[in-house]
């Protein structure tokens, strides 16, 4: 077998299983009396609205936002673009006019909300009194922090106007309907994308507990009005239902299947793999050892399957993100080795800062680029894994891939 070619379909085979044109339809729920307002956002909202279109005929009105490149084409439903990760004025005068549509809602209406991985950042509408630019820079600090996605969004929530809830209590007294792509480990609806129609545990005090955690300072006023409680988010939300549509699980289950089918055994570390990309790097390596030495789960030919949401404590000016960061502290831990390849890649096809979805390592690309005077330690400590895959051919670049369900990462032994 052509061991590129067998990851590249295995990451293909996870990215198909999670479109919108595969799940959406059956869980759309009857048409309303009213008005059917679709609302969203996300890196897989503009591929839900499409699907939507294709099965709701009759009128129908909405705006989804998508980041810039994850455009589809909808005839009744506005799709704008704007920036990610880091939130744009585009993406402020999008998320006003989605509260504009909810705000307009009766009780006749449904307002079907499309929610997918980086809503958080594409639909941005700062809390009162709270600034773009402060938003933005505190959204900077979070990303450069090492954060879990958890703890981002329970700071965001608290400084906006449509997440935590604040989007579904826009839209009383229409019933609320939400179907969700998740992209968080746990697929908790009132984490993904920051909940925007799902009421918030979370409080004022523990978003100052993540500030407080990793040094990050805000404004005087925000940081009065998170201590007073004022940015306090919806706690209860009658009559609003969400469904889950695809999952970062379903897609390791469709990658194992096909695993399988091409002969190779399937050892699965699950969708909920989280820490620091090159600790988890050094888990599979040793992984790795213990199989090619008889002391495994499985034997060879076999494929080592895992999802999750790894994170990067950013200390560098360097180019890259968790993918490629956790396929270059491999390539290190494994350059001994052979006969292994290691796909990592974001389901979302953007990893980062890193240009590109992930990376591709195989035998030996370690020692030629030690040959070449390339130091792998010096690398990692500037965060800069994306150049030397790049140098190499060995970026995983399939451009958006309108859905989002976490990293996917795949080890063929042979």
């Amino acid at each position: 077998m052509n061991p590129k070619a067998v990851l590249h379909d295995l990451f293909d085979t996870a990215v198909a299983a999670a479109q919108a044109g595969q799940t959406l339809a059956r869980h759309l729920p009857p048409p309303p009396k009213g008005r059917r307002i679709v609302l969203g956002a996300g890196k897989a909202a503009g591929a839900m609205a499409e699907a939507v279109e294709r099965v709701w005929t009759g009128p129908l009105e909405g705006l989804v936002i998508v980041p810039d490149g994850y455009g589809r084409p909808c005839r009744s439903i506005n799709v704008v673009e704007a920036s990610h990760p880091v939130p744009d004025a585009r993406g402020l005068a999008a998320a006003r006019a989605i509260l504009a549509l909810a705000e307009s809602a009766g009780p006749d209406d449904l307002a079907l909300c499309l929610i997918s991985g980086g809503a958080s950042s594409l639909m941005v509408a700062p809390a009162p009194g709270v600034g773009l630019t402060e938003k933005r820079d505190i959204t900077r600090a979070l990303l450069r922090s090492g954060a879990s996605i958890a703890e981002m969004n329970c700071v965001r929530k608290h400084l906006s106007a449509v997440k935590g809830g604040r989007l579904a209590a826009a839209c009383a007294p229409a019933r609320v309907h939400t179907l969700i792509i998740s992209d968080v480990v746990g697929d908790d609806p009132a984490v993904i994308a920051s909940g925007p129609t799902v009421a918030d545990p979370s409080t004022c005090a523990e978003a100052r507990e993540v500030l407080a955690r990793y040094g990050i300072s805000v404004p005087a006023a925000i940081a009065a009005a998170l201590s007073a409680g004022t940015f306090e988010t919806p706690k209860t939300l009658p009559g609003a239902t969400v469904e889950i549509i695809a999952r970062p699980r379903h897609s390791l289950a469709a990658a194992a299947a096909r695993a399988r089918a091409l002969g190779l055994a399937v050892h699965d570390l699950g969708d909920a793999r989280a820490g620091e990309a090159r600790d988890e790097a050094r888990t599979q390596a040793n992984l790795v050892r213990d199989i090619r030495a008889g002391r495994g789960p499985v034997q060879g030919p076999c494929v080592i399957l895992s999802g999750g949401e790894l994170t990067v404590t950013v200390r560098g000016e360097g180019k890259g993100g968790p993918n490629t960061e956790f396929a270059l502290a491999f390539a290190r831990e494994t350059e001994d080795l052979a006969d292994f390849w290691l796909l990592s890649a974001d389901t979302d096809g953007a990893d980062g800062a890193s240009g590109a979805a992930g990376a591709l390592v195989e035998p030996g690309i370690m020692k030629q680029a030690r040959a070449e005077g390339f130091d792998p330690d010096k690398a990692l400590a500037e965060n800069d894994s994306a150049p030397y895959f790049a140098a190499r051919g060995a970026l995983v670049n399939p451009g958006p891939t309108f859905t989002n369900v976490n990293d996917f990462r795949a080890v063929l032994i042979l």
